[in-house]
């Protein structure tokens, strides 16, 4: 029989009572312990969540600015060969159906400026096809002299993305200037040179033979004596082009002056009929569009030099 026990009841040694008293103590401490461990485990778990998120915020931060980025990389790239040859066709096919367009409607209406161009001068034809060929090429002349701006301007879409600031500045402030001495030229070669050479070789011409003239000669005659001068007048553009980017001087055209004289003596003489007069008339205001180009150079250059000295 066991001491300690009595009528059926659990009698306690000290020993016990004090590990009895104990265990509330223990098991509240070590529940205390385990919250403590949970909500441990909890506030990292939370850490671990938040830190996870902004990682993948920062991610997703770069993935977007990444993005974002290489499209503007992808929109501005630089263009090959083969993409300026198509954008030079395209220009070229643009200036093509304008000028198709402008030549029917030339010729549709030729019997409107036919009196214009004629002057009132019985012609001839040697012919059938010499009256196809004589419409066809006063038409084409005249069809490229009105889609000329058109033309100009579709070539500038193309060789401007191309051009330095100052030659973009010069051809887009200068190329109406440069329409309009061509105008000019071709003005003065159809109401001053044409009709002097014209008449001047015919009376040679009547002197000993019966003078007809075909068609198709005259037409040749017109074109030589205005297409020609009108390239001629852009002579001060030219000179001021040459001027702006640095190869033209002041002093380079003074000292070639004379040999810049006999140039145009030669060229007037290759453009216009095989008569004094006619390379007379040509040459004189070819030599004063040379000094007024020397005049247009040297102010070129006193501007140019004004900001050095300031």
């Amino acid at each position: 029989m066991d001491p300690y026990e009595s009528n059926n009841k659990q009698i306690l040694s000290p020993l016990d009572k004090a590990k009895k008293e104990e265990s509330p103590k223990e098991s509240e401490s070590k529940a205390a312990e385990t919250k403590n461990e949970a909500e441990n485990e909890k506030k990292d778990s939370q850490k671990e969540k938040s830190q996870k998120n902004s990682n993948q915020k920062d991610s997703n931060q770069k993935d977007s600015n990444k993005d974002s980025f290489e499209p503007s990389s992808q929109s501005e790239p630089e263009p090959t060969f083969m993409e300026h040859l198509t954008d030079l066709r395209k220009q070229l096919v643009k200036g093509a159906i304008v000028f198709a367009l402008i030549f029917v409607l030339v010729l549709s209406t030729i019997n409107f400026w036919f009196p214009y161009v004629t002057r009132g001068h019985e012609l001839i034809i040697l012919g059938p096809l010499e009256v196809v060929k004589f419409y066809m090429s006063i038409s084409g002349a005249l069809a490229i002299g009105l889609a000329l701006p058109f033309l100009c301007h579709f070539l500038w879409q193309f060789v401007s993305p191309g051009l330095t600031e100052r030659e973009s500045k010069f051809l887009s402030f200068y190329s109406p200037v440069m329409l309009l001495l061509f105008v000019g030229g071709i003005a003065f070669g159809y109401f001053i040179v044409n009709p002097i050479s014209y008449n001047f070789l015919t009376s040679l011409g009547a002197i000993n033979f019966n003078v007809m003239v075909s068609a198709q000669e005259y037409a040749s005659f017109l074109l030589l004596t205005t297409i020609p001068l009108g390239l001629l007048f852009e002579l001060p553009i030219v000179a001021m082009f040459l001027a702006v980017i640095g190869i033209l001087t002041t002093e380079s055209m003074t000292k070639i002056r004379k040999w810049s004289y006999l140039s145009l003596g030669i060229i007037s003489a290759l453009i216009t009929p095989p008569d004094f007069i006619s390379q007379l008339i040509v040459l004189i205001p070819m030599i004063g569009l040379y000094e007024i180009s020397i005049v247009i150079v040297r102010r070129i250059e006193f501007r140019q030099a004004a900001p050095a000295d300031v």
